[in-house]
């Protein structure tokens, strides 16, 4: 990380209790343990004075060696230790701190004092790459410990930390706040950027400097979490960091549920991200004995901007944590916009034509399939009742699984198995399976409520609907799983903890995704959730792409796609080439080809030069794709800063890349009017640069017998040339040999 002009705006704030201790006596520093918790460019460093107090003392570029950390404390100018201003890694509530806790907790005696001194650590090696540190905190009057687990990335500079808490009290112990971390900076100014949004608006970044006290990021939804503020943000030390400059921290928590993120400056100017699971309406009680795991948070630090950040968390991806993330995916053509709900099986068998004619992988069928005593015709009925509908598949879901394969092609399926409309056989038959209050109104999204998972009957049928699918059905390939509906008047008929309810959703959630995932390892799953309503890096263990919003105007999308490539790498968005927005057919599927290409238009309506451009688009993104999915990912001209957005992937040998292009403002006269400056390239090699994606009829203006050293590429620049009647320019790049 970037060290700033002096110490004090470059390092965390050390506790004021240990830094009256170490510079009382200079004897007493060695008795203090240093634990450095280090990756390729970083180092989080702890420190036990001769109490046991635990604090961070630093965090940032890593040193050369632990006795360069023993020496930060003494930078600092004392305060008093009375300020209620301590860097302990994990912050308990009722004792020394008077900020914002990481941990509070009624003890079994109703005492809501916590004290965690160190105890011991330890260091395990994983691999070449990973390591885990491990630190166990206890309280010296109760029976009460915290474990710190902090998992390292060495190559990718990427931590993961959680706690977990565990008590031998005689009674149970209240939980009132459990985070999975407490992280702290120093800097002279911080600047947040976080994002809202909503159905068909999703990642809408705002930027704002953190004043002091504290800013919460948060929801209670219970489930689609995600719809209105997603889990993840940037936080840039002293100034907003761009593309390639300043020091930013990325954080996301792999949780999939209700989240909180406690942003606070306090009056000394420390900054302290607080991260965990919201412990709104959800005071855990926990049993002697009982382990309560939180989940992972997740940062990456990089004093050289965003990108490199964000290319940090895409290998991280990649290789550790989305579920095959060095594999394949399957290019589609969706039935929805063309049928929606209106469709049966000599309509379903013409569409598996068109999949093949155009060149993809696979036929995905939609919502609209199942349901008989209330027939799926609409959003209104059916949902919960998966059973094949008999009018519009007499020959149930089995014949379109053998036709597809007649003609060459893969078959998959949507299905929401966690939702229920209250018009449905299920909601008559199990109404204890729904959640909702007994005694109030039932409110309704998007006309429909939301299975118990906390309840193991629930969970069994949710694995069922997926299981029965398979089994029915063996050579199914790929699953576009659902989940629309947030939670009201959230209750559980067979929990007897209604205070449990949330956390236990969450883990019922998860625990069909293990079983599902132990039995179909390898079965592609797309997160839909009405747009990314839930996509967090828990939920990609278990499946292999998200769906980022239903908004797939393509001139939206660039904005939308552009904001989650911060956070996710390109293999796991899918994008369909649909018929929203005024834009032209190389436009629209351009734009869809920055991730995990799919098609949900009428292939019979195409005229005979946009078929003829798609299936030869087809072809070019498969020849492709392998850089798109796994190259470094380099943002090269914001959409939001001017007429023109442009994104490159390049391969990690550097030999090979892609540029993808659009105008983003339809005004009078606007173009690319300067040269667009590459990254990421070998400046001593040449490079020759082609139009790919040509439109039949038209000629590139691109002279592709020219070449190009990578410094001049990096240094002035390549004009794509796009303009209003070139809105949309695809380059390749490659070196000559």
């Amino acid at each position: 990380m970037k060290f700033e002009l002096s110490l004090k705006t470059n390092l965390f704030h050390l506790s004021a209790l240990s830094l009256c201790f170490l510079m009382a006596s200079g004897q007493l520093r060695a008795q203090n343990i240093t634990i450095p918790i280090e990756t390729k460019s970083n180092a989080l460093v702890l420190q036990a004075d001769d109490k046991k107090n635990l604090n961070t003392i630093y965090f940032g570029k890593k040193l050369s060696g632990a006795a360069e950390y023993e020496q930060i404390p003494s930078m600092y100018k004392q305060a008093s230790e009375y300020s209620g201003v301590l860097s302990s890694p994990y912050t308990p509530s009722g004792s020394k701190s008077l900020m914002e806790p990481a941990i509070s907790v009624s003890h079994a005696d109703g005492n809501n004092s916590l004290d965690l001194r160190y105890v011991s650590h330890k260091v395990t090696k994983i691999d070449g790459d990973v390591s885990l540190t491990t630190v166990l905190l206890k309280d010296p009057v109760y029976d009460f410990e915290v474990t710190l687990y902090y998992k390292t990335y060495f190559k990718d500079d990427v931590v993961e930390q959680w706690s977990v808490i565990k008590h031998k009290e005689k009674g149970n112990v209240l939980l009132q706040k459990y985070a999975s971390a407490n992280l702290y900076l120093k800097a002279g100014d911080f600047w947040l950027n976080q994002y809202h949004g909503d159905w068909a608006k999703e990642m809408r970044p705002e930027e704002t400097k953190i004043t002091h006290g504290i800013k919460t990021l948060d929801t209670k939804l219970g489930t689609r979490a995600n719809i209105f503020q997603p889990s993840v943000f940037m936080v840039s030390l002293d100034k907003p960091a761009t593309e390639d400059e300043g020091t930013v921290l990325y954080g996301a928590l792999e949780y999939s549920g209700n989240f909180r993120t406690d942003i606070e400056l306090d009056y000394l100017d420390n900054l302290k991200i607080i991260s965990g699971i919201n412990n709104y309406a959800s005071a855990y009680t926990l049993k002697p004995n009982e382990e309560f795991t939180t989940p992972a948070f997740l940062y990456t630090f990089s004093s050289t901007g965003k990108g490199n950040a964000s290319r940090n968390m895409h290998n991280w991806a990649r290789n550790y944590k989305i579920l095959d993330g060095k594999g394949q995916r399957l290019t589609l053509l969706n039935n929805w916009e063309a049928t929606y709900f209106d469709f049966n099986e000599t309509k379903l068998f013409e569409l598996l034509k068109d999949t093949k004619k155009l060149g993809v992988d696979m036929f995905l069928l939609d919502d609209g399939w199942f349901a008989n005593k209330y027939p799926r015709n609409g959003d209104v009925a059916g949902l919960g009742d998966w059973e094949e509908n008999k009018t519009k598949l007499p020959n149930g879901v089995a014949s379109l699984v053998k036709e597809a394969q007649a003609n060459g092609v893969k078959f998959g399926i949507w299905i929401e198995p966690e939702m229920v409309n209250p018009k449905s056989n299920l909601y008559e038959k199990h109404p204890d399976w729904v959640i909702k209050q007994p005694k109030r109104e039932e409110h309704y999204f998007r006309n429909q409520l939301v299975l118990d998972l906390s309840n193991p009957k629930v969970q069994d049928f949710v694995f069922g609907v997926v299981n029965d699918l398979f089994t029915k059905n063996p050579d199914l390939a790929y699953i576009k799983w659902d989940c629309n509906a947030v939670i009201y008047n959230a209750y559980s008929a067979t929990l007897g903890n209604q205070n449990h309810f949330y956390i236990e959703y969450m883990r019922g959630l998860y625990k069909v995704l293990e079983r599902i995932r132990a039995k179909y390892p390898t079965v592609p799953m797309m997160l839909c959730s009405g747009g990314g309503g839930r996509v967090d890096y828990a939920a990609l263990k278990y499946f292999t792409e998200f769906w980022p919003s239903d908004n797939t105007d393509p001139m939206e999308r660039i904005f939308i796609q552009w904001e989650y490539s911060y956070f996710y790498p390109s293999i796991t968005s899918s994008n369909h080439v649909t018929d929203w927005g005024k834009q032209p057919i190389k436009f629209r599927t351009d734009v869809a080809m920055m991730g995990k290409l799919g098609f949900d238009i009428v292939i019979k309506h195409l005229k005979d030069n946009d078929l003829k451009y798609v299936q030869d688009a087809v072809k070019t993104y498969n020849a492709i794709k392998p850089l798109i999915w796994q190259g470094d990912q380099y943002r090269l001209a914001n959409p939001r800063e001017g007429s023109v957005a442009s994104m490159q992937y390049v391969n990690a040998e550097k030999t090979s890349g892609v540029i993808f292009n659009y105008l983003v403002n339809n005004r009078y006269d606007e173009s690319s009017k300067f040269p667009i400056r590459l990254k990421g390239l070998d400046a001593a090699k040449k490079y020759s640069i082609k139009e790919l994606n040509v439109y039949p009829g038209t000629n590139s203006s691109i002279d592709s017998s020219k070449s190009y050293s990578g410094e001049f590429l990096m240094t002035v620049g390549f004009n794509p040339n796009v303009n209003s009647g070139r809105t949309s320019v695809v380059l390749q790049i490659d070196e000559i040999k």
